[in-house]
């Protein structure tokens, strides 16, 4: 039964994961934290600075943890089919749409729209991943507005970025 429910949880998060990335963690955290009780805000929030540092889709990061956490291999693998079938299928149909329909009015609009509800749930999720205490420090203010330029105006890998935060943030204490 374990197996079903973290396949559902996650086929549901591939579902509605419109967006990619970090536009998703609400539908993750919705199943993980709030329905299923599988980790406690505290873990999903720690599980999120975890999945930061390797490589590979968020998602599959989150089921792995979770279906792994709950249920061992069979969980990671439960959770995992359930999370990218959905989104196989899915794309499967709208490259068929897009094809034939990519250049009407609608079509654009819909895309547009979208786009700016994912940057809304983006910017939600930065201010609830960071304690906003550690914004008061300046060191922490001036590690944020440098890692946002270097992103916005290099071409330096975010990879990069992040561990040399990492490294940076070992040395600063």
């Amino acid at each position: 039964m374990v197996l079903a429910k973290l396949f559902f949880a996650f086929l549901k998060v591939g579902l509605f994961a419109i967006g990619g990335a970090y536009s998703f963690l609400p539908l993750i955290e919705k199943e993980v934290v709030e329905k299923y009780h599988w980790l406690s805000k505290e873990e999903f929030l720690d599980v999120l600075g975890m999945v930061q540092i390797f490589p590979g889709a968020i998602s599959i990061k989150y089921a792995t943890y979770t279906g792994y956490k709950i249920a061992g291999i069979m969980g990671a693998v439960a959770a995992n089919i359930g999370n990218l079938l959905a989104p196989v299928l899915l794309i499967l149909f709208g490259s068929f749409l897009y094809a034939r329909y990519k250049n009407t009015a609608s079509i654009k609009s819909a895309f547009s729209i979208v786009q700016l509800a994912v940057f809304a749930m983006i910017i939600a999720l930065a201010f609830q991943t960071v304690n906003m205490n550690q914004l008061s420090n300046f060191k922490n203010i001036l590690i944020v507005v440098l890692s946002f330029t270097i992103f916005i105006y290099t071409k330096i890998h975010p990879a990069l970025i992040i561990i040399c935060a990492g490294i940076l943030g070992a040395f600063l204490k």
